[in-house]
């Protein structure tokens, strides 16, 4: 029975993940490149937009101002360069190791940070920024 209701749904609605990953829209100006949708992509997977900045400074040893939820890098950084940057920091610090899903709250416990997972139950320490 429900074989026949799958197979009655459209094509794309079984296909679908629950979880977009949001792309950064960037800007190169000068030597700064500017990241515009900055603070609403780190509304939708659910981070502060401190740890973003501070994981994004410490891998491009660059500095970084944030203005009015944008970003503004200081170095010429290419979409290709963000993207990996993002997909990377989405991997480490959004989606929970056991099961995939985004899911995850970061907390503190006696001076470590916990990743936890509110779908499964999964609780980890985050590498260090």
């Amino acid at each position: 029975m429900a074989d026949r209701l799958y197979l009655s749904l459209p094509k794309g609605q079984t296909d679908k993940e629950r979880f977009e990953m949001p792309r950064l829209e960037s800007l190169i100006q000068g030597k700064k490149t500017f990241i515009s949708n900055f603070s609403q992509a780190l509304k939708t997977i659910g981070r502060e937009e401190r740890h973003f900045y501070k994981y994004i400074t410490k891998e491009t040893a660059s500095g970084a101002t944030i203005e009015k939820g944008t970003l503004v890098l200081n170095g010429k950084f290419g979409a290709v360069q963000l993207d990996k940057l993002f997909t990377n920091y989405v991997k480490t610090y959004v989606l929970c190791p056991e099961c995939g899903k985004p899911d995850t709250k970061i907390s503190e416990q006696q001076g470590v940070k916990i990743m936890k997972c509110e779908a499964c139950g999964a609780m980890g320490p985050l590498r260090k920024l």
